[in-house]
């Protein structure tokens, strides 16, 4: 059970980021925040959890896109564990997919990275204060119908090699590392640019980033 650190009324957060300069510029920001400490940091989903193992934040801000356990899934455990302990996302992505997975999983709050450094106090704030914050920009994503999911959109197998084509590897890489044949693997392919109505492998790996299956 994870031990309630707060002393003296400071609105205590850990960090979740698998960059540690963006870990380190967030923390800077915050120290600047009268009220605010940061007490610890996570570089996945995984280290994450085990943190409120020990530690019991009043907020958690993760990124989502993180190896290993990612930050979706993370805001689920952590939604399901410790439901007290409100959730901020601070991400690059701000499609309707991302910001309603997020939401649906658990996360009081989302943000942008290139948000203004006040944003910060103010998520923080009205979280602690309302329960929720979500930007301008966010609260408009949430308000739109929700994109199709890759999964709607692709097979399993699709996935897997649409995934591979994204991280640069060529159709013999691919037909390798899955067991197929490079002609199989063309013919994957040309079956997922057609499903998506993609023409070329750079509107493939965008797609791929959008949709968080690899990191831009």
């Amino acid at each position: 059970m994870a031990q309630n650190t707060n002393t003296g009324g400071r609105i205590q957060v850990v960090l979740a980021d698998d960059h540690d300069l963006v870990r380190s510029g967030i923390k800077a920001l915050l120290s600047t925040v009268e009220g605010v400490q940061v007490i610890a940091e996570a570089r996945n989903g995984n280290e994450l959890l085990q943190l409120l193992e020990t530690v019991k934040p009043d907020v958690v801000m993760t990124d989502i896109s993180m190896p290993g356990m990612d930050g979706i899934t993370a805001i689920a455990e952590i939604h399901s564990r410790y439901p007290e302990v409100r959730v901020v996302v601070l991400s690059m992505y701000d499609t309707v997919d991302f910001v309603k997975r997020a939401v649906a999983n658990g996360a009081c709050g989302y943000l942008m990275k290139d948000a203004p450094p006040f944003e910060l106090e103010q998520a923080l704030r009205s979280v602690m204060a309302t329960g929720s914050y979500f930007s301008a920009a966010v609260a408009q994503r949430l308000l739109q119908p929700s994109e199709p999911t890759v999964d709607d959109e692709l097979t399993v197998r699709q996935v897997e090699i649409l995934t591979l084509i994204a991280q640069g590897k060529s159709a013999k890489e691919i037909a390798f590392e899955l067991g197929l044949s490079p002609k199989t693997v063309d013919v994957h392919r040309a079956r997922i640019m057609e499903r998506l109505r993609l023409n070329d492998i750079a509107s493939l790996t965008r797609y791929a980033v959008r949709k968080g299956l690899v990191k831009a």
